[in-house]
């Protein structure tokens, strides 16, 4: 059960933190605006003081750190929080962390990708690039509706559905195949194309079809497709069941069962081409300008990206996700790992970016009301 009650929270960081200061500084960087109100108040760039409002405080019961990257017209750059709550050090503007399920824009890049090259064809379907990997119970499932989640196809394999189930088994391996067969064992939700439920399953499928298209490892396709074109030099995926998020990071923690917990080292095999993902706010402000540039995936398949499917209260596109917020429209992604919250997002035109990666202490839960408070603010003008 998570914690929440202010004395829980005191008790637990003055334990922690005897050894350091309870929060570590906070800094922030605007650009020069280029309009102003009567009083002479920025009107044009970011929200500053809103985003200010955001980080102030950290760490509190709801968050340890806060990296925040806004971009477009108008600049602003937040660093707030601890890098460990055990020495109260500073957190870290440029620490790595599990991004989540912002996994899944790199391997629909990937995807659209190969379809450029005519590689893979989107209404191709599984049935086709993975023989045997459905039964026959299974309609054909197209790439396409993988990519956008109306295949049909169930959740598969979990090591737990919260933080505190998975918890004791955070250095397992679950495989993809795993993942997949548990999946195909239940059967069909529903016909292909005529709903649309987001879900880990279609990725981790789509991860299977890259390496079998490529003949390579999913891994390494992101990295020479992705990484290296666009100089995400501190993106990676762990190698194995390796459970460490190697370089400078922030430390992450969860509420579990009263107690405030370091779930930093977890093995996220399991998550895969889905959510396994490690890198900063900084590389994947690079991935969000560059996609939405054109510089990743060329028309018309970037098209893919920014269309929803002609189903029933649709959200998703290909990898990215459609927000309606303060009458614009915004284009992204969030992710969440135990410990980890990020979110990036942006107006079709780039006049509007934002990049951030919060330790949430429930990453896994309210999402929303993190999103509230730290994304919200960027798109506030």
């Amino acid at each position: 059960m998570r914690a929440r009650v202010p004395t829980v929270l005191a008790a637990s960081l003055v334990l922690a933190l005897a050894a350091g200061p309870l929060a570590g500084p906070a800094f922030a960087a605007t650009a020069t605006a280029s309009a102003h109100d009567a009083s002479g108040h920025d009107t044009s760039g970011p929200d500053a003081d809103a985003l200010r409002a955001a980080i102030a405080g950290l760490p509190d019961a709801d968050a340890t750190a806060a990296l925040i990257r806004v971009g477009g017209d108008g600049t602003w750059r937040g660093t707030a929080g601890v890098r460990d709550v055990r020495t109260g050090a500073p957190a870290l503007a440029n620490g790595r962390f599990r991004a989540g399920s912002v996994t899944k824009v790199v391997t629909a890049a990937i995807v659209l990708q190969l379809a450029a090259e005519g590689r893979v064809d989107l209404d191709g379907t599984v049935q086709r690039y993975l023989p045997g990997l459905l039964t026959a119970d299974f309609k054909p499932v197209t790439v396409r509706e993988l990519l956008n989640y109306t295949s049909g196809l169930r959740p598969g394999a979990s090591l737990g559905d919260t933080v505190e189930e998975g918890y004791p088994h955070r250095f397992e391996t679950l495989t993809p195949r795993q993942v997949v067969a548990a999946s195909v064992a239940k059967g069909p939700a529903y016909d292909p194309g005529t709903r649309q439920d987001y879900d880990n399953i279609h990725y981790t499928v789509l991860g299977m079809l890259i390496e079998k298209v490529t003949g390579d490892s999913y891994a390494h396709q992101a990295a020479v497709r992705i990484f290296r074109p666009l100089g995400m030099r501190d993106s990676s995926f762990p190698v194995g069941a390796d459970p460490r998020v190697h370089g400078p990071h922030n430390r992450g923690y969860d509420w579990i069962d009263g107690e405030l917990t370091d779930v930093t080292d977890w093995n996220m095999s399991d998550r895969w081409a889905a959510g396994d993902l490690i890198s900063t706010t900084a590389d994947l402000e690079r991935l969000l300008v560059g996609l939405f540039r054109g510089r990743v995936v060329p028309e018309p398949q970037l098209k893919e990206m920014f269309t929803l499917p002609d189903v029933p209260g649709a959200r998703y596109a290909a990898g990215l996700e459609r927000f309606e917020l303060n009458g614009r429209v915004i284009w992204g992604k969030t992710g969440s790992r135990p410990g980890y919250a990020t979110v990036i997002a942006a107006t079709r035109d780039l006049s509007r970016t934002l990049v951030y990666s919060v330790d949430s202490t429930d990453a896994k839960g309210d999402g929303l009301a993190i999103a509230e408070r730290f994304a919200y603010p960027a798109f506030n003008r």
